[in-house]
């Protein structure tokens, strides 16, 4: 809904992440796939792919500690980010 209603958002980024459980080439083609199912939501759902990026980081980028449940579960995510509005 908000990419719709702000049309002035051009470009944002859809970035997938793993905790380190598992092997990292794993972990980095898991990542890429969340990344592109929430590409591939937000299409179907109206929204103009040319102002989607995605890419996967795997297990490189940890926002908590991969040596807890909690830390773990953090780390298994996607972000969206604005890259440029008009």
């Amino acid at each position: 809904d908000t990419l719709k209603e702000h049309p002035e958002i051009t470009r944002i980024s859809i970035e997938g992440h793993t905790d380190s459980e598992g092997e990292e080439e794993y972990n980095l083609d898991l990542s890429r796939n969340r990344a592109k199912s929430v590409v591939g939501y937000l299409t179907k759902a109206g929204i103009d792919e040319r102002r989607l990026r995605w890419k996967g980081y795997g297990e490189s980028q940890p926002i908590e500690s991969n040596t807890t449940a909690f830390g773990r579960s953090e780390n298994r995510r996607v972000e969206i980010k604005i890259l440029e509005m008009n």
